[in-house]
């Protein structure tokens, strides 16, 4: 009841209050409204800025993600395309060694067979050998017969004159020269004159001029080349080409050795059966039923 006394003793004085304190906040109303809104800007403004740099630091999140991925990617590719090369360095390395084996087992092989040109060089060599020793035997021969000639002369020559000349025996020397010596004057050889002579080496002489009167005709001294772009490589002939003893026919033109001192006749060998008839039609075609068209 006490209760109920009181709030009805403030009740009187309630409306009044109300009244003043209404007036009292309009009288603050403006001021405080400015400064809620500038409290919510501020606030919005510290959210918006928090906003912003959240953003900004996906998107830096993102693009570096997205360069990395970028940069991976790249680097993959470069990875591989490097790797590729390396592998086809590798493998052209090696194609070209296998080749180079290859070539050379080929060229000393089929080409240029190093054994069969030792063989060969080795049958040479013993041939030259065998020719050179009958040589000296030939040469020795031939200074033996000479020198049995050359008595037989002198023998010859002695007893002509002993047969021509002894009836000087009895004759008194005089005023005479050797008989010997005028024979000799007599038929002496004639010599040319310098004029007439021609000198060893003329036929060389000759080529001499030929080659310098060419060569001061020449308008340059460069080897002709092409009209191409093309510069042809020097040739290298071969050492079983550039020998002087040659390359061996035997095989090449003919598979017969053929001796002619042996020969007991110059004539052709001349066949008594005759000829077979399927011989002579060898490399023509055929019937189906196998007879030669």
């Amino acid at each position: 009841m006490a209760t109920l006394a009181r709030l009805q003793e403030r009740l009187l004085g309630f409306k009044e209050e109300y009244f003043l304190r209404n007036r009292y906040v309009d009288e603050y109303r403006k001021t405080e409204y400015d400064a809620a809104v500038k409290i919510q800007s501020w606030f919005r403004g510290c959210k918006v800025r928090a906003y912003i740099r959240h953003l900004n630091k996906m998107m830096v999140f993102i693009q570096k993600w997205w360069r990395g991925y970028l940069g991976r990617k790249k680097f993959r590719k470069m990875v591989k395309t490097a790797y590729f090369i390396m592998k086809m360095n590798f493998y052209n390395e090696m194609a070209v060694r296998i080749q180079k084996r290859w070539r050379g087992y080929y060229i000393r092989k089929y080409i240029h067979n190093y054994y069969a040109l030792k063989k060969y060089l080795e049958a040479i060599a013993l041939n030259n050998e065998m020719v050179r020793k009958e040589l000296d035997e030939f040469a020795e021969m031939k200074e033996k017969e000479e020198a049995k000639k050359a008595l037989e002369r002198e023998e010859k020559k002695k007893d002509y004159l002993a047969r021509k000349m002894h009836y000087l025996l009895s004759t008194e020397q005089g005023p005479f020269r050797d008989p010997v010596e005028v024979l000799q004057q007599r038929y002496k050889p004639l010599e040319p004159s310098l004029q007439g002579a021609a000198s060893d080496m003329s036929l060389q002489l000759a080529r001499e001029k030929v080659k310098e009167e060419e060569w001061r005709k020449r308008l340059h001294d460069d080897v002709f080349l092409p009209f191409s772009g093309h510069e042809p490589d020097k040739y290298v002939p071969s050492i079983q080409r550039t020998s002087k003893y040659g390359q061996t026919s035997y095989g090449l033109k003919h598979f017969r050795e053929e001796y002619p001192e042996k020969w007991i006749t110059n004539k052709d060998f001349l066949t008594v059966l005759p000829s077979i008839h399927l011989f002579g039609k060898y490399g023509k075609t055929y019937s189906r039923a196998g007879q030669i068209v």
